[in-house]
């Protein structure tokens, strides 16, 4: 065993592809090396930082997925109350956030690796009506991109490059977190120290802590216990739950995690989050990434493909194409639902609804309610995030899913410049097309009105 353990190691250290399916695998191993990379863009970060202090008061960071749910977790960890990440298309929240803000005293950074994602390019086009001045805003994104091209074509304040062989769940250490970390007044050398330990002690087999973890993960899964809690300091499981998910959830397998959930049945294990300071994330994003990685050899799967996300992307494109407005009744009950409910299966709660302290409270309610009528592990997602984090196990990954979508009403439409559509209607047929995703999967399904819930 300890020679197949640093064989393992040194096969991953080496970008062997075979160590998952021996496809093309060893070209997305770059994070592997970012944060020594990374090391050289620190002064290029702090003069970033240090050029807009004083000139803004809030920084809105425009992102989904790995673009955006590393920069949630540094901003509740290191306390940036003035640091705005933007995630949702819910006209009310956008509303509700252009409110609170100084647009003059205000920098915007639109994230996305591939420059194409729809709604960070709807937020970018929204606020660019509102404020269009280039010296406030930034963009982050790979060499290339048609974010890029827009950036220049704006005069952006600056633009800090991903590197393309770093997928976006695996980007926590490259500027995808590091220019909102910097931008949070984080000391760099510091975050990037604890994550240069870490990759020191990931070289090994003895005394790998990625290692252990990613061998306890598979294991676990082999002996059917898929669910994966854990703690959730400074909202860790966010940022965990996509790299689980989307990493794991495919081929009919997956792990699933479940953040805050207890781990008291058969089908589920315990993990440990080492965050005892918020430096310690520097370790921690790293030791989960090795950790996935290695899982994923167990599980004998690509970890760093999503082939099963595009699916509801297309469904949604189709719908606005079509110009039809989906009514999004309600189908099907909660107790229809839950009835439905296997031994070992787990019930997803996806929220097309403004992220309000009101609709968190009647989502917990409804947790709770699931819980105790299955005694399922239960997880909660808003859309459209979890489209780009869970999306991929619960089209991809085994049958086991319950899935509760809640809707509201959106109210007044609001508009995204150079778009036939607004945000009202995006929101709207994303629901819609998630749903006829799931559906056509034959996956256990039904929608529910937040009003409607006690």
């Amino acid at each position: 065993m300890t020679t197949e353990r640093r064989q393992l190691v040194e096969r991953i250290w080496s970008r062997d592809p075979a160590v998952w399916t021996g496809r093309d695998e060893g070209r997305w191993l770059g994070w592997l090396d970012e944060p020594g990379r990374m090391r050289g863009e620190i002064g290029l970060l702090l003069e970033l930082a240090d050029g807009v202090a004083g000139v803004v008061d809030d920084v809105v960071l425009l992102g989904m997925g790995g673009s955006s749910l590393a920069p949630e977790v540094l901003r509740r960890a290191f306390g940036g109350e003035r640091f705005h990440v933007l995630d949702t298309t819910h006209p009310g929240a956008i509303r509700a956030l252009e409110a609170r803000l100084d647009l003059r005293r205000t920098l915007f950074v639109a994230a996305s690796k591939s420059g194409t994602t729809i709604e960070t390019r709807a937020h970018a086009d929204y606020f660019w009506r509102l404020a269009p001045h280039g010296e406030r805003w930034l963009a982050v994104t790979d060499p290339g991109s048609p974010l890029e091209a827009l950036a220049r074509e704006r005069s952006f304040r600056a633009v800090f490059y991903g590197e393309p062989t770093v997928g976006g769940r695996y980007s926590a250490l490259s500027p995808f977190g590091l220019v909102p970390a910097a931008l949070l007044g984080v000391d760099l050398e510091r975050l990037l120290g604890r994550a240069e330990e870490m990759i020191e002690a990931c070289r090994g087999d003895d005394g790998n802590p990625s290692l252990e973890l990613g061998l306890a993960l598979g294991r676990g899964w082999r002996e059917g216990r898929d669910k994966v809690c854990f703690p959730d300091p400074h909202g860790f499981g966010l940022w965990v739950e996509q790299l689980l998910a989307e990493s794991t959830g495919k081929d009919g397998k997956g792990l699933v995690p479940a953040p805050g959930e207890p781990a008291d049945g058969p089908d589920r294990q315990e993990q440990e989050v080492r965050l005892p300071d918020p430096y310690e994330l520097g370790q921690e994003f790293f030791r989960w990434e090795f950790a996935t990685a290695v899982a994923g050899a167990v599980l004998g799967i690509n970890p760093f493909d999503q082939p099963d996300v595009q699916s509801a992307k297309d469904r949604t494109e189709a719908l606005l194409a079509g110009g039809g407005d989906p009514p999004l009744e309600p189908q099907g009950s909660v107790e229809e639902l839950l009835a439905t409910a296997r031994p070992g299966d787990y019930i997803a709660i996806l929220a097309f609804v403004n992220p309000t302290e009101e609709a968190e409270r009647r989502l917990a309610s409804l947790a709770d309610r699931a819980r105790a009528a299955t005694s399922c592990v239960v997880t909660r997602g808003y859309g459209p995030r979890y489209l780009h984090s869970t999306g991929q196990l619960h089209k991809g990954g085994p049958d086991t899913g319950v899935f509760l979508q809640v809707v509201e009403d959106y109210g007044e439409e609001l508009k995204i410049p150079g778009r036939k559509h607004g945000f009202a209607a995006l929101v709207r047929a994303q629901a819609a097309g998630d749903f006829e995703a799931l559906a056509g999967r034959g996956r256990r399904i039904a929608r529910v009105r937040l009003e409607e819930l006690p």
